[in-house]
């Protein structure tokens, strides 16, 4: 009994094991490159209003006087992201409650009001100022769509086709994420998407291992662009944005490579 029981504890253990990922970002590729010249928004576009170039980076910016009513978006024109990889640095400030966020896979329509002509939706890197689980950087939101909070940030998770959602395993508690996020600095988002699985990394660890397994409402292509959230007064910034397609010989998940064993 004692040697069933001890076998039955290794193979749960084993299961757990193989379930969390590697929380280590992956080097990045020599094949990323820059998107944005860090000298005007060619190649970009968006409100000119709230949408400016400040030495050397991407500022979307919201005053009292110049308030905005709806989600607003600068959105890349040089391409899509199918699967991808995606490095940036943002910034934004680090008082009151800043949310903004990097859209992938997304599209962009039409406000039949007329007043905003930058609206994307679709999949969402979330990015705030915030230290408190579950409102931080790095969670994946559905961004004008249904389904919204689809991973938080510490999950492996996945979106089955019936809308249930499965957490796989966690990996990242409160603690652990205020000693990562640095609310008034430069902080690095990776966004690494393969087929359906979705990698979210901040500051160099994993915050979300997300598997979109309903085909009716999983993106496999769309744009990319960065977000403004709709209020009176709030900044967000963004540089060094670099981008690189994953090839199909590429697609290998890292943890297939992997011991399985955590870092």
């Amino acid at each position: 009994m004692r040697s069933l029981i001890f076998a039955i504890s290794l193979a749960i253990g084993a299961n757990v094991l193989a379930e969390t990922p590697n929380l280590d970002a992956p080097p990045e590729p020599s094949t990323l490159k820059n998107i944005f010249n860090r000298i005007n928004l060619v190649g970009w576009e968006g409100d000119p209003r709230v949408w400016t170039v400040k030495e050397g980076f991407i500022r979307g910016a919201l005053t009292p006087e110049n308030p905005i009513s709806s989600n607003t978006f600068l959105i890349w024109q040089d391409g899509i992201t199918k699967d991808f990889e995606l490095r940036l640095l943002f910034r934004t400030e680090a008082t009151g409650t800043s949310s903004s966020g990097i859209q992938y896979r997304s599209k962009h329509v039409a406000d039949l009001r007329g007043k905003n002509r930058w609206i994307v939706r679709g999949y969402q890197y979330e990015v705030r100022n915030e230290t408190a689980l579950p409102n931080v950087a790095g969670f994946l939101y559905d961004e004008g769509g249904k389904r919204g909070r689809m991973g938080l940030a510490g999950e492996s998770a996945s979106m089955e086709k019936n809308g249930k959602k499965i957490v796989n395993a966690t990996f990242l508690d409160a603690e652990g994420f205020k000693t990562l996020i640095k609310p008034s600095e430069w902080n690095e988002a990776i966004i690494i998407a393969k087929g359906n699985n979705l990698k979210h990394y901040l500051n160099g660890k994993l915050v979300l291992d997300f598997t979109d397994n309903n085909p009716a409402l999983a993106a496999t292509e769309g744009l990319l662009a960065l977000q403004l959230t709709a209020g009176k007064s709030m900044w967000v910034e963004f540089k060094d944005i670099r981008l690189g397609e994953i090839k199909a010989e590429e697609r290998v998940d890292e943890n297939e490579k992997a011991s399985g064993t955590p870092k």
